[in-house]
């Protein structure tokens, strides 16, 4: 089944953790990188654990909309095509949302949005806690301490390369991001080692990379799209 919405669509308001690390089986992430493409140096990957809480932030419309959901993705770094911002170009392995429409929409842009999922992000006190879990049953869980306190401004864009119909896609994702003040991962589990995801696990000691906590983050979805190598996709 197809989707009547067409890019890009726009996401507003979003609570959002976001993380890269280096994996505990670095040949197992560069399996997951198909041939044309080359997986970053230090085979790191990336997830993205987001909320959005209301259908009022999202720009989809009419028959088909968005509504509020919760999503989880991630994947591989790629070699060779940083964005102008030197931020690397980025292979998705995994998607799992709460909203089948979006998950439509994704899947049309050649994302492989798999079983849907739920994803809870839970803030106590100093302590965040973001669960992702598939059919009632929890994979990954990132726990850290965040300060929201006042907020930096970060702006940008993300590049995610998809394939569709044996091309590959390159597509731009404008942001805006509030990032919390303080935040520090104190542990990032994968719960689950017969889930596929599993490939993706840690490496112990856990090493993050970048990361950050957005109490509002702001973007398109996608942009700037077209065939890797293109003016689009350069």
């Amino acid at each position: 089944m197809g989707t009547s919405l067409h890019p890009p669509q726009l996401v507003t308001g979003s609570r959002t953790l976001y993380l890269v690390w280096v994996p505990a089986d670095p040949d197992a992430v560069a399996k997951l990188v198909p041939e044309g493409l080359t997986p970053a140096e230090d085979r790191s990957c990336y997830i993205n654990q987001y909320v959005v809480d209301g259908a009022d932030q999202t720009s989809s419309d009419g028959d088909e909309t968005f509504g509020a959901y919760s999503l989880t993705y991630l994947g591989a770094n790629l070699a060779g095509l940083d964005t102008e911002a030197g931020v690397p170009g980025r292979w998705w392995t995994h998607y799992h949302n709460s909203s089948e429409v979006m998950s439509r929409y994704a899947r049309a842009h050649g994302v492989p949005a798999g079983d849907p999922g739920r994803t809870t992000l839970d803030l106590e006190g100093d302590t965040l806690v973001a669960t992702t879990s598939i059919g009632g049953r929890p994979i990954i869980r990132t726990t850290a301490t965040v300060t929201v306190g006042t907020t930096r401004r970060a702006v940008g864009q993300l590049r995610y390369i998809t394939q569709r119909d044996g091309e590959f896609i390159s597509g731009r994702y404008a942001y805006v991001a509030d990032l919390a003040e303080r935040f520090e991962v104190r542990s990032f589990e994968f719960l689950d080692e017969n889930h596929p995801a599993y490939a993706l696990r840690p490496a112990d000691p856990l090493q993050v990379t970048f990361g950050f906590y957005a109490p509002s983050m702001s973007f398109v979805y996608p942009g700037g799209e077209g065939p890797l190598g293109s003016e689009h996709g350069s």
